[in-house]
Parts: structure tokens; sequence; C-alpha cells
């Protein structure tokens, strides 16, 4: 079925079945997907969207997350959330190879850290530790898959101190143990990690190669530890 260039405003698509039909240059104004498979609708990145329209979980779940996202942000579906649907349709979560487990506190270097990471091609992701919106979300994700091939923590005063880092740590040096491979990468912003941290892990993050990120501020200093980091993280691939 050929309805491209349609305006579809306010249509309502409910338990519909589409079957090879085609969205080009369509106009969508507050039009409604609820438990519909788009897997075989073709031309969904070229739609036109004037105002924000509703898809459900049924219609992401039915379609395997196979769903452009330029067409999920036009409907105004949260970025946050759109980094997730591969795990959450039992996709291999593939869009990020490596976590960064932080306090929010130390914000401003964890998005340095991470525009910089993209730039380079690594696959990264973080989220506030203390974040409370999607936890739900986040327990399905923990009792489901693995979220990371790698963790990065961000050992400041900050971070040490907070519960949910301190558990990331203990999970990443448990599955080293039973999956013999590097996965915990600590870099610190400030030196809380050698000189004041007192935890019963403490020695087995000293055994890694922490990445020294103190001078941040400092274009060079900051380069530097980044291309250091860089290099840490294709050797632990290998």
């Amino acid at each position: 079925m050929d309805i491209s260039e349609a305006d579809l405003h306010c249509a309502k698509f409910h338990h519909t079945g589409f079957f090879n039909v085609n969205f080009s240059h369509v106009t969508l104004y507050k039009t409604e997907f609820y438990d519909v498979d788009l897997r075989t609708v073709a031309g969904l990145e070229s739609a036109s969207h004037v105002a924000h329209s509703y898809i459900d979980l049924d219609t992401i779940y039915q379609s395997k997350g196979q769903i452009p996202e330029s067409f999920l942000r036009g409907c105004g579906v949260p970025e946050d959330f759109i980094k997730l649907i591969p795990s959450l349709t039992a996709q291999p979560f593939e869009f990020y190879k490596c976590f960064i487990s932080h306090s929010s506190l130390d914000l401003d270097f964890c998005k340095r850290l991470h525009a910089d990471l993209q730039n380079e091609g690594v696959r990264v992701w973080f989220f506030p530790e203390d974040a409370r919106t999607g936890r739900g979300v986040w327990d399905e994700i923990d009792r489901s898959i693995k979220i990371y091939d790698k963790l990065m923590v961000v050992c400041s005063e900050n971070s040490l101190n907070s519960g949910p880092v301190l558990r990331e740590i203990e999970r990443a040096l448990q599955r080293e143990d039973r999956e013999h491979k590097h996965i915990l990468f600590p870099i610190k912003i400030d030196d809380y990690l050698f000189e004041e941290w007192d935890h019963p892990r403490k020695a087995d993050v000293l055994d890694k190669v922490v990445g020294d990120f103190t001078r941040w501020k400092d274009h060079d200093s900051y380069q530097k530890a980044l291309d250091r980091l860089l290099r840490d993280l294709k050797a632990g691939e290998e």
C-alpha cells in the first residue's frame, strides 16, 4: 500500500497490520501508533513531524526495536530511552562498549570525556548515578543483559562515597574473576583514591593502571591523559 505524502493528522493506527506500506514523506501530527509492527513500513525516516505523535511500548516491542531513530525522535521519544531500546527488545546491546560510572557532582568532566571518547569512535554511555527517572528500566536491564564490556569509573571523592558507584565497581571486579578479562578502568580527577579512600576493594582497584585526569582543565594535560586512556582501552580488547 502506498500512502506516501499523505497527511496523517491525528490518524489512529491501533492493532493495525502493516504489510509493505510506504510512509515516505507522510505528515504526522499527534498520530497514534498502538500495538503495531513497523518493521515492514518503508520511508519512516522521511516522515515530517509537525508535532509529537504517540507510540507505545507494545509498538516498540512488536517492531523488535527496528524503527529508525529519526522517526522515534520525531514522535517525541526521549533520547535516553531510544538508546536503551536494543536491550529492551532482546537484541544484542551493541551501541555501548563502555559505561562511565560517576557521581553527578562530576558531571562537567564526564560530559567532556564522554564527548571526546565518542569522537574517537568509542561506543560509550554515562548516566547520573543518582538519577531517579527510569529506575524500573534499569532494573529490567540489570536482570537481562550485560550493560557494558568495560566499566570506566571516575574515582573522585564524590563517586567513591556513592553507593551506586561502589556497587558497579564490585560487580565489575566479580565479572573480571568470572570472565578472565579486563573490565574495570579507573580514572582519577583528584587524589582521594590514593590518599584517603578506605575500602576493602581498594587494593584491587589500585592493581589497575589508573588514568590521571587530575589536571583535566588544562588542555595539554587532559589530551595526554585521554590519549593514554584510549590506548589502554584498545589494549583491553586484545
